[in-house]
């Protein structure tokens, strides 16, 4: 059952690692043509600015930023402190991580949690972006996406770090 949960979680993280790649690429190919469009405005031929670019920009960044939370947990990747690693006794350290993950998937649930009603929030009133009148709620459900699958993923790491604790599994 584990094996089978690791390839769940693997899948969720990476699938959504390489979808928040494909969004980076498409923000800057974007970005790109909407810097040369502003060159072409002077010679007057007709091509100009995104109209937007700016809030297509946040609004795919935030999604990709997400997107990359689930890879970064299950590769234990975040950033981290292991000033005192190497003098703790290796129960102690296995201990720590295992803190460390339920503390991550506390906060990636709150922080899930509190997306899901801002997007509601966002959905009820209405609002849209200042310039291409993107609706915003759209942005926070890009995002709730990553979101959710950071949840899942640490919700596994949890299991990794008592399995490690207990001896059934090793760091790698």
């Amino acid at each position: 059952m584990y094996a089978a949960s690791y390839k769940v979680a693997d899948f969720i993280a990476r699938g959504l690692a390489y979808a928040g790649g494909r969004i980076l690429i498409v923000i800057t190919l974007l970005t790109c043509a909407s810097i040369a469009g502003r060159a072409f405005v002077p010679l007057d031929v007709g091509i100009g600015p995104i109209r937007g670019i700016y809030d297509i920009t946040e609004i795919g960044m935030a999604a990709a930023v997400f997107a990359f939370l689930p890879w970064a947990q299950l590769r234990e990747t975040h950033a981290r402190v292991d000033l005192f690693q190497a003098a703790l006794p290796r129960w102690t350290d296995l201990a720590l991580d295992l803190l460390f993950n339920v503390g991550m998937a506390f906060v990636a649930a709150i922080g899930t949690w509190r997306l899901y009603l801002g997007m509601l929030d966002k959905l009820s009133y209405g609002e849209t972006t200042l310039i291409a009148q993107i609706p915003v709620w759209q942005g926070f459900a890009a995002s709730l996406i990553g979101a959710v699958g950071f949840v899942v993923v640490s919700l596994f790491c949890i299991w990794r770090s008592a399995r490690r604790l207990t001896g059934r599994e090793r760091r790698v």
